[in-house]
């Protein structure tokens, strides 16, 4: 029973992140650098921009591509985490690679991406 509890609320998290992502996602967004702010924005409500880890992982220091080939383990299930799983599903690999530029272009920055 309580594995469905945190499946459920996984699948609610994952379902709420996902969404943002596909709004942010929208025509309207401009492309390249602030396309991936956008993005990188909402990673920061989970990923600590400023590099303190509790229990989810920092994405200070990360280069693109190794942001690349997570999300796109996450993207196929190679990668177990429900959450992420949702949020790969939601972005194109057009914004995999403008998030990506924008981590790893921005991670020596205070505050939020």
């Amino acid at each position: 029973m309580r594995l469905h509890h945190q499946s459920a609320r996984a699948s609610r998290v994952g379902a709420l992140v996902g969404a943002s992502l596909v709004l942010l996602g929208a025509p309207h967004v401009a492309a390249g650098n602030e396309q991936g702010r956008q993005i990188a924005a909402t990673c920061a409500s989970c990923h600590d921009p400023a590099g303190g880890e509790q229990g989810i992982p920092t994405l200070v220091g990360l280069d693109e591509q190794a942001i690349v080939r997570a999300l796109k383990a996450y993207r196929t299930s190679e990668a177990p985490s429900h959450v992420m799983h949702a949020v790969a599903l939601s972005l194109t690999d057009e914004e995999f690679a403008s998030v990506a530029h924008y981590i790893a272009t921005s991670s020596g920055r205070t505050g939020s991406p």
